[in-house]
């Protein structure tokens, strides 16, 4: 743990949460603090991942899984022909137009999760091969899946960080909390 997630007001299971989900993804934002574009889009260690390419991937992945529980399409379609764009900035696309952006789905899932009847509300994952047929989820299972996909990428972030320049999540907390972000 690179910072510490306030406890829940008792009984608040949504905001427990809504705090962990948020607290992945500063882990994100914090790794590309005070980098450039292209500092942010090199590939420094042995995978693929770029800082900016991962950047964007939460974000659009976040706001699919948002788009499915309202039971609307997702802003974006993947399929084999374009899947290699969602972990790169591709044309005019920016670090900080990607965070912008997510900030803006961040606060939709907020707004979102808030207004529901409950977590235990369900919604019916896409027809597509790694799904059981005719699947459905609950809010409650979105929030810890979107915890876990923010997590798994938060860990990413931190390793190809540390390739680019040393610094470690812990440095980038205090680099963050000096500059105010």
């Amino acid at each position: 743990m690179v910072t510490h997630v306030p406890s829940e007001a008792p009984g608040d299971e949504l905001g427990a949460l809504l705090a962990f989900l948020d607290e992945q993804r500063g882990g994100i934002r914090r790794a590309v603090l005070g980098l450039t574009e292209e500092q942010a889009a090199s590939k420094p260690s042995a995978s693929e991942l770029s800082l900016g390419g991962i950047v964007k991937h939460v974000a659009e992945v976040e706001q699919s899984w948002l788009a499915r529980a309202k039971g609307e399409e997702p802003a974006v379609h993947r399929e084999p022909s374009n899947w290699h764009e969602c972990f790169q900035l591709v044309g005019d696309e920016t670090v900080e137009g990607q965070l912008a952006y997510w900030e803006k789905v961040a606060a939709e899932t907020e707004a979102f999760m808030r207004a529901a009847d409950s977590l235990d509300v369900t919604f019916a994952l896409p027809d597509q091969p790694w799904f059981p047929p005719e699947g459905r989820v609950s809010l409650r299972w979105l929030l810890l899946h979107l915890i876990r996909e923010t997590a798994r990428h938060a860990g990413h972030a931190d390793v190809v960080r540390e390739s680019l320049d040393g610094k470690t999540a812990f440095e980038l907390v205090a680099l963050a909390a000096e500059s105010g972000s």
